[in-house]
């Protein structure tokens, strides 16, 4: 499905009538009583099921921030695990109201869904097993077994965008790729640096941050594509979260320990409509 939509997003000028999207009515979020909000269930440190409906997380923590600027309790948000796939459906067929779950702002993802944010730049990194020493940066990864999760666009970055020769393989969830890395099938996972650090903090002896960041990558609010005012009221709040101290506190709590250099200032953001 999320093909369909992103396929007929980019031919939207000639209106083919086999790409007509059928989405439900979207009711804005600053009308909302209880926020349905899709996050990642198995990235540690920013989205993890930690129970039969609960989670734990940077993303979790920002996602009930938002809520309660936007005037929705804690005990009235649902979360709703998704995977990176998903997070255009869910929003487009109407199965979420928000969606906080490392999702990259990118111009074809905006064709067909608004954006909040960024709430934080994350940067591309690469992740490989503790004692692998032939990968220093993302050159080094010519010829090597490169995994990703499926509807990311980090591969992308590097054999497109940068022309290395890397091999793609490609599992559902990151989850997967650090269990392939931990065996030896891949050669290295790379993706956003809070992602990355999660698994690593995860088993700090078994896998090693190559530290050489070759990327920005914008975690963006998804809402509605027709809710501008929605989208408004959400960077209003994730402005006061900076400017409150909150950000920075969330992200010592999840991150404090990893090394990683965080960005505390606030995003610029990419404007809604």
């Amino acid at each position: 499905m999320r093909l369909r939509h992103l396929a007929c997003a980019a031919v939207l000028a000639v209106a083919l009538p086999a790409c007509a999207v059928t989405a439900g009515e979207h009711a804005s979020i600053l009308d909302a009583q209880t926020l349905r909000i899709g996050v990642k269930g198995d990235q540690p440190g920013l989205g993890l099921r930690t129970g039969v409906d609960t989670y734990a997380g940077f993303d979790v923590d920002v996602a009930y921030y938002i809520a309660g600027e936007l005037g929705v309790a804690r005990e009235d948000v649902e979360f709703v695990q998704v995977t990176s796939e998903e997070r255009e459906d869910v929003l487009i067929d109407d199965e979420v109201d928000l969606v906080l779950a490392t999702y990259s702002i990118t111009q074809l993802r905006k064709t067909v869904v608004n954006f909040g944010g960024p709430y934080y730049v994350a940067r591309q990194d690469i992740l490989v097993r503790a004692d692998n020493t032939d990968i220093q940066g993302v050159e080094d990864l010519a010829g090597r077994k490169l995994c990703q999760g499926a509807g990311s666009n980090s591969a992308n970055r590097i054999i497109e965008e940068r022309g290395i020769d890397a091999q793609r393989v490609e599992r559902a969830t990151y989850s997967e790729c650090i269990d392939l890395l931990a065996v030896g099938v891949v050669d290295a996972v790379s993706t956003d640096d809070l992602i990355l650090a999660g698994y690593l903090a995860e088993a700090p002896s078994a896998f090693r941050l190559v530290g050489e960041p070759f990327t920005s990558e914008k975690y963006g609010i998804g809402v509605a594509k027709e809710d501008v005012a929605g989208c408004e009221a959400v960077n209003r709040a994730v402005t006061q979260m900076y400017q409150d101290g909150t950000a920075s506190r969330l992200l010592d709590k999840w991150f404090g320990d990893t090394g990683l250099d965080l960005v505390r200032t606030v995003p610029q953001f990419e404007g809604c409509g």
